[in-house]
């Protein structure tokens, strides 16, 4: 039998390598002569640079950076082991850089806060020799339509007297001139994969400011002033270089960072998932195996719209459509049946009762490797 082993990590408790070894440890008591092909996922969120390091065998690089509040700080990408014609792939979460997790209640302001350190990540990459840029977005602090992530690869940004506008969504409404005489010419014949599942605009109700600005400390006064302001760099952006991302869908995500990226450098949009699946080979690894074994921390309704439990079902159907699809979870939530009819066969939670949440986590590894094992058995049960 063939066994493929594709999870996300289990926040908190395993990476996604870790839980790859104890699914498999799991079914090896039932299986012991199987073959098992292990494939640690992501779906461009929190554990993707080391998921797909691991899955690739590449590097995990360190650089000093600025955080969202200009603070020095050192921040981790990959650079992928999977290196081809094409030449060198870095992996990096802009929430290394400019995440939310770097303010509190009491330093958070979406006024201020910049992706200047995520465009210090991607020179960096760029000095190591990379073509291609996998960037995951989410998890920002920051609301700055990636200004400050282009001002970090040489765009000057402009007031009406040729100053430098300060960094931060909340002066973008002094922006006059956009200088892109200085962007880094590497960017130009590098191909840069925003990972994103986030499909809202720049601008408007459900654009950057209204959906994502409280949640990073916008007062309502302060969502109306950053949209207005992400509006106005928009129209500039669309006057001056002929490019529109006010209303492109995506360009929202991360604070619009979205749309930065699409403004100044040569991107596209994907899934996470699917990206992650691609870069991995997910699909021909998979070809002729008798069952999937994929899961995250936690599986509900929400899952089947492109978290990594349903990327994988849907990427390992694609050339072998009879491929039993079973999820573990370390928490099931209301509404998986959803996912029986879009690709996922079985959910067990892992969870064997009751129990505090640090206990749940101390023992994810060996309560993994038990429901797998659990599994493993009812599989061979049905093979009799």
């Amino acid at each position: 039998m063939k066994f493929v082993i594709a999870p996300d990590s289990f926040k908190g408790c395993m990476t996604a390598k870790q839980a790859c070894a104890a699914i498999r440890d799991g079914l090896l008591r039932v299986f012991p002569d199987a073959e098992y092909v292990m494939v640690p996922m992501a779906d461009g969120g929190e554990g993707t640079v080391r998921s797909l390091v691991d899955a690739t065998h590449g590097r995990i690089c360190s650089a000093q950076v600025l955080d969202p509040l200009q603070r020095e700080t050192f921040a981790e990408y990959g650079i992928l082991g999977n290196a081809n014609d094409s030449g060198l792939t870095a992996i990096i979460e802009m929430s290394a850089a400019s995440g939310i997790q770097f303010v509190d209640e009491h330093t958070r302001n979406p006024l201020v806060a910049t992706t200047y350190g995520t465009g210090q990540l991607m020179k960096h990459a760029l000095d190591d020799g990379v073509r291609t840029i996998i960037l995951g977005v989410g998890g920002s602090a920051t609301n700055d339509g990636g200004a400050g992530m282009a001002e970090a690869l040489g765009v000057r940004f402009l007031d009406e007297h040729g100053n430098p506008i300060p960094r931060g969504g909340g002066f973008l409404d002094r922006l006059a001139t956009v200088d892109v005489s200085g962007l880094d010419p590497r960017i130009a014949n590098t191909c840069i994969l925003i990972a994103s599942d986030v499909t809202n605009p720049l601008v408007g109700p459900t654009g950057a400011s209204a959906v994502f600005g409280p949640q990073k400390g916008a007062t309502p006064q302060m969502v109306t002033q950053l949209d207005n302001n992400l509006a106005h760099y928009a129209a500039v952006i669309k006057d001056q270089l002929g490019i529109d991302v006010a209303h492109t869908p995506g360009a929202g995500g991360a604070g619009g960072l979205g749309a930065g990226l699409l403004a100044f450098t040569q991107s596209t949009m994907r899934a996470g998932v699917d990206i992650v699946s691609s870069t991995v080979r997910l699909v021909e690894r998979a070809e002729g195996a008798d069952y999937c074994f994929t899961g995250e921390g936690g599986i509900d309704f929400q899952t089947k719209f492109g978290k990594t439990p349903m990327g994988v079902a849907k990427a390992v159907r694609e050339r072998n459509p009879h491929i039993g699809v079973v999820a573990f979870a370390g928490h099931v939530g209301e509404g998986i049946d959803q996912l029986y009819d879009v690709g996922v066969d079985a959910v067990f939670g892992i969870v064997p009762g009751a129990m505090p949440l640090n206990e749940a986590i101390a023992d994810g590894p060996r309560n993994l490797i038990r429901a797998a094992e659990n599994v493993g058995r009812l599989i061979r049960l049905g093979r009799r």
